[in-house]
C-alpha cells in the first residue's frame, strides 16, 4: 500500500513546494500530536528548547511539510528541498524551528528567491528561499548531543532574477543601452536518414533568459566537492 511504499527514512531525496501560511492553518488534533513541530517548545536555559508536551491549536502547513518531509529521508543520507517564507527563517518566534531543523539536519544551503518566482502562478507575494538539508544519522546526533555540534560552511546564494517579471512574462539579458543579448547556441538534433537515425549539430541564434538560477546552481556544485559532509 501507500504507507509501506511511502515509509519514514525509506527516501533517497525530497523536493517539495509545499502550500504555506497561516491563513490555511492545520487545526486538526488527530494530525497535530503527531508532529513534534505542533507542540509548543520553550528555552531549556542551555542555548537550546524542549517540547513542553503541550499541543499548538493551529499550525502552518509548512512547518509540518519540514519535519515530515525530512522523517521521510533515509538517516545520514536522505536531502531534501524545499520552497520556504523567509519568516521560518527569520522570524524570533521562529528560534525553536531552525533549532529544530539544525538538530534534525546539516543545512547544505539557502538561497533566497525574488518575489517574483511565485507571483504570476501562485499568487504568493511574500519573499521565499530554498533550504537544502541532509538528515543526521541517529549516531550523528547522540555525538552531538554529548560533543556539541561541529561548525560547518553552509552555501549561500541569493537570486535577483528568475527569467520572468511579476507579470509572468519572459525575461532576456539585455545590453547596458536595453537591446536584447543574442548569442550563438548550439543544439544536437537526431534526423532519420536512409533508416537509421544520425545525429546533428545547429547553431541558432538565440536570447538569453535573465536567470540567475543555473549559475546558483553550478557555484553550489563548486562548493559541494570542496565541503565534506
Amino acid at each position: 500500500g501507500i504507507r509501506k511504499r511511502m515509509a519514514l527514512g525509506s527516501f533517497d531525496i525530497v523536493m517539495t513546494n509545499p502550500p504555506f501560511g497561516s491563513d490555511i492553518p492545520i487545526t486538526d488534533k488527530n494530525i497535530l500530536r503527531n508532529y513534534e513541530l505542533a507542540h509548543n517548545w520553550e528555552s531549556d536555559g542551555e542555548g537550546g528548547f524542549r517540547n513542553t508536551g503541550q499541543l499548538k491549536s493551529s499550525v502552518s502547513p509548512e512547518i509540518l511539510f519540514v519535519e515530515r518531509c525530512l522523517k521521510w529521508l533515509k538517516p545520514g543520507t536522505g536531502r531534501m528541498g524545499i520552497v520556504l517564507p523567509d519568516g521560518i527563517l527569520g522570524n524570533p518566534a521562529a528560534e525553536p524551528i531552525r533549532w529544530w531543523i539544525m538538530r534534525e539536519a546539516q543545512v547544505l544551503a539557502s538561497v533566497d528567491l525574488p518575489v517574483e518566482a511565485f507571483i504570476a502562478e501562485a499568487n504568493v507575494n511574500i519573499l521565499t528561499s530554498l533550504l537544502f538539508l541532509r538528515r543526521k544519522s541517529e549516531a550523528e546526533k547522540q555525538a552531538e548531543a554529548i560533543g556539541g555540534a561541529e561548525a560547518y560552511n553552509v552555501f549561500m546564494a541569493v537570486a535577483d532574477k528568475v527569467g520572468m517579471d511579476r507579470r509572468g512574462n519572459k525575461l532576456y539579458k539585455r545590453t547596458p543601452d536595453g537591446a536584447e543579448i543574442i548569442e550563438p547556441r548550439q543544439h544536437v538534433e537526431s534526423i532519420r536518414i536512409g533508416g537509421r537515425y544520425v545525429k546533428r549539430t545547429l547553431t541558432r541564434s538565440e536570447k538569453i533568459e535573465d536567470n540567475d538560477l543555473p549559475v546558483i546552481a553550478e557555484k553550489y556544485r563548486e562548493f559541494r566537492k570542496e565541503q565534506d559532509e
